[in-house]
């Protein structure tokens, strides 16, 4: 799977991609517990989309990471294509 092949709405995505860059985190407060989001910028031979990085994901990655998405999500905001691993994915940092 490659990155220019994912769509909106797609799930069960399993993909190795390249972190580029990580953007500050932000917090945010839902349902009662306090959380946090960054996004990432990810690449393959294909081409570059933004990745979401959920809590501890955060800190688990830095730019020049190769990372394995298994059953991950694709969703779109303002337009634009972004990957996450979802509530039911995982994300693993591979040599």
């Amino acid at each position: 799977m490659k990155l220019n092949e994912l769509q909106a709405g797609q799930g069960k995505v399993d993909i190795v991609v390249t972190i580029v860059e990580v953007k500050e985190p932000r917090t945010f407060n839902k349902a009662g517990g306090e959380g946090r989001v960054a996004n990432a910028t990810v690449e393959d031979e294909s081409g570059r989309m933004t990745l979401s990085l959920w809590n501890e994901q955060v800190d688990q990655v830095k730019a020049g990471d190769k990372i394995h998405i298994t059953n991950g999500y694709v969703s779109e905001f303002r337009g634009e294509k972004q990957l996450s691993t979802g509530k039911f994915g995982k994300m693993e940092i591979v040599q």
